[in-house]
C-alpha cells in the first residue's frame, strides 16, 4: 500500500575514495521533525545509522537500503543505533528485524526496561505509523571507561571512531567519526535547519561544550539526526541557539512564553512541532519517555 505521508529526502552527503554516505530524510511538513538516517557504502557492505520513526518512512529507509545492495552488491552488515530517543528506534522493528543492530549497553538497557512503556506512550499519538513490537539491539558498543570514552574499530576499511556522550540532548549518545572522510555522525547532537529538542538547563551548557569540540576539530561535515548533513556554521548556530533558550529560561521564561519567544527569535528554523515534544518535559515534569 502506497504511503499517505509526504515524500523523504534522498541524497548523496559525501563521495570519496570507495565510500559514500546517504542520508535519508522524512518529511519537515505536519508534525514531522525531519528525522534523519544514514548508510554508509563501503568497498563491500553496507553500515546503517538509526531506523526511523513512523512506519512508512523505516519502510521506505529499508527500500532505499535494499536498492543500494541491488545495485551494487553490497549487503546490509549492520545498523548503529545511536541513542534511545522513539524517532530513531521505532521503525527497527518495522524494518530492521533481520539486520545486526548494535548500541550502547545503556541504550540496550533502557530498551529492555521501557521500551514497551515507550511504545503505549505513543500508540495514540502515531496510530498505524506506530511499532507494533521493541526489538533490542543484539549487540552491545562497549566503549572503554577513559576520558574521553573513544573507541576506535576497522569496519569494511574504514576508521571508526565512537564516542559516548552523556548528560546532553540524552542521557547516553553514541557519536561516530569517521576521520578519513572528515564526516562525523553526531546524530541528535545537532538540528540542522530546525529546531532543537531542548532538554535542561546543565545538559545544554554539556551540550554547548560538546558542540564547541566540533568546531575545533578536522571534522567538516556533520551528519544530523534532524535535518540536512551541516557544516561548521550550523554547529556554530546549534551553539547560538542553545546559548539563547539558557538566558530565556533563566529570565523566567515558560511553556508558551518561552515556545512563543524561540519561535520570534529564531523564524527561519523549520519543524516547530518539536516544541510540543519537549515543553511538557522540560517545564512540567513529564515522562523522559
Amino acid at each position: 500500500m502506497a504511503s499517505t505521508l509526504p515524500p523523504p529526502i534522498r541524497l548523496i552527503t559525501r563521495q570519496t575514495g570507495g565510500y559514500r554516505i546517504h542520508t535519508f530524510i522524512s518529511a519537515y511538513t505536519g508534525n514531522n521533525i525531519a528525522d534523519a538516517t544514514h548508510i554508509i557504502e563501503g568497498p563491500t557492505s553496507l553500515v546503517l545509522i538509526d531506523g526511523q520513526f513512523l512506519k512508512d518512512y523505516a519502510r521506505q529507509f529499508r527500500e532505499y537500503a535494499d536498492e543500494v545492495t541491488e545495485q551494487t552488491g553490497k549487503p546490509i552488515d549492520r545498523l548503529y543505533l545511536t541513542h534511545r530517543h522513539p524517532d530513531h528506534w521505532f521503525g527497527l522493528g518495522t524494518a530492521f528485524k533481520d539486520v545486526r543492530i548494535y548500541a550502547l549497553p545503556e541504550t540496550i538497557d533502557f530498551l529492555k526496561e521501557h521500551g514497551q512503556e515507550q511504545i503505549c506512550d505513543h500508540n495514540s499519538k502515531l496510530g498505524e505509523q506506530a511499532p507494533s513490537e521493541v526489538v533490542i539491539p543484539q549487540y552491545s558498543v562497549i566503549i572503554p571507561p577513559n576520558d574521553p570514552q573513544i573507541l576506535e574499530q576497522s569496519i569494511d576499511g574504514l576508521r571508526y571512531v565512537f564516542t559516548m556522550v552523556k548528560e546532553t540532548e540524552i542521557d547516553f549518545h553514541m557519536i561516530i567519526g569517521l576521520p578519513d572522510l572528515q564526516v562525523c555522525i553526531v546524530q541528535d547532537l545537532i538540528y540542522s535547519g530546525n529546531h532543537l529538542y531542548l532538554t535542561a538547563p546543565e545538559d545544554m551548557a554539556n551540550w554547548v561544550r560538546f558542540l564547541e569540540t566540533m568546531l575545533l576539530s578536522d571534522y567538516d561535515l556533520f551528519l544530523a539526526g534532524h535535518g540536512q548533513p551541516a557544516d561548521k556554521i550550523e554547529v556554530a548556530r546549534n551553539v547560538e541557539y542553545l546559548l539563547a533558550a539558557q538566558v530565556a529560561i533563566a529570565d523566567g521564561l515558560r511553556g508558551d512564553y518561552f515556545k512563543q519567544y524561540m519561535l520570534r527569535r529564531y523564524p527561519e528554523r523549520l519543524c516547530p512541532a518539536i516544541f510540543d515534544i519537549y515543553l511538557p518535559r522540560l517545564f512540567d515534569g513529564a515522562s523522559s519517555y
